[in-house]
């Protein structure tokens, strides 16, 4: 053995040259690997830097939609607080789909946005939401169109009923009006009035001292339209004194409504024909010289008047 060291000793001393040689190229082969290995680790870096770029860009997208989305809803929200109607089973449904839709709000702010599934299942949710209240929407336009046509239905009616009852009050006030030139057409006038005296001979006189007895007479026209039958023509006598002279029997008669005291009346059966008439009206006492003055009347109007001078 020791032999044998001796002579690997001088072996590498007459070699030394093969020696450094095996060194210099194990020294090479080693920075070769870590050369690689520090580009291996810089391409890894640069991909792990790039993947989490684009997770960190995608991660905000869908942080984007579904704040968009969360916008959507409260805008839809908003859209159905905005709807108004009178209609009770309408409103009450309307209620109910508000809730819906506040629901909805509360989940989806309460889930990741990394939640695909989830986000993608709200977006189909307020889908649904918005067809639901377009529904709303048509229903309360038909209503509203139909009180439209029912308000202005209304209003027409009103405006018939009002010129119907226009035309009836035209109506009634021409037909009053009708009435009352029938009714005035109808009242039996007169003419001819005359106012004298009489004397016991039952002749004319213009002495007071001779007379004994007034003389009323008048005319009672024609009037087809006038209803025929029994009238009573009233006088009422005044003196000199513009007093009305009477009997003791205070007789009292009615005209157009109007009590008054009479000095005499007769009876005359009216045909619609001219009929001619006179009352006598006496004064126990006597009469004064003086102007005296006589009106006829009947039961509908006063006919007229008539004078006469006594001396």
């Amino acid at each position: 053995m020791e032999e044998l060291d001796e002579e690997m000793i001088q072996f590498e001393k007459d070699h030394p040259s093969n020696k450094s040689g095996n060194r210099g190229a194990s020294g090479g082969s080693m920075k070769i690997v870590a050369i690689a290995l520090g580009v291996l680790a810089a391409i890894l870096l640069a991909v792990l830097l790039v993947m989490m770029a684009k997770k960190n860009a995608l991660v905000k997208d869908l942080n984007i939609d579904k704040q968009n989305l969360t916008n959507e809803l409260i805008a839809l929200q908003g859209d159905y607080e905005s709807i108004q109607t009178t209609n009770a089973a309408l409103n009450d449904s309307l209620n109910v789909e508000k809730e819906k839709v506040g629901q909805l709000i509360e989940r989806l702010q309460k889930t990741e946005a990394t939640n695909r599934a989830k986000i993608r299942q709200y977006e189909q949710e307020l889908g649904t939401l918005r067809s639901i209240m377009k529904g709303y929407i048509r229903q309360i336009d038909s209503l509203n169109t139909l009180n439209v046509s029912l308000r202005n239905e209304a209003t027409a009616a009103r405006r018939e009923a009002q010129e119907s009852k226009r035309q009836y009050e035209d109506l009634r006030s021409t037909t009053d009006e009708l009435t009352k030139i029938a009714s005035a057409g109808a009242v039996v006038k007169g003419r001819g009035f005359n106012l004298v005296a009489i004397n016991e001979s039952n002749k004319v006189t213009d002495r007071s001292s001779r007379a004994r007895k007034f003389r009323a007479c008048l005319s009672l026209i024609e009037n087809t339209i006038a209803e025929r039958g029994w009238r009573t023509v009233y006088i009422r006598v005044k003196g000199p004194d513009d007093i009305l002279m009477t009997d003791d029997g205070g007789k009292v008669f009615t005209c157009g409504g109007e009590q008054m005291i009479y000095s005499a009346s007769r009876e005359v059966d009216y045909q619609g024909e001219e009929v001619e008439i006179c009352i006598y009206f006496g004064n126990s006492e006597g009469f004064e010289k003086g102007k005296y003055t006589v009106e006829f009347y009947t039961g509908e109007t006063k006919l007229g008047t008539a004078e006469m001078l006594l001396k």
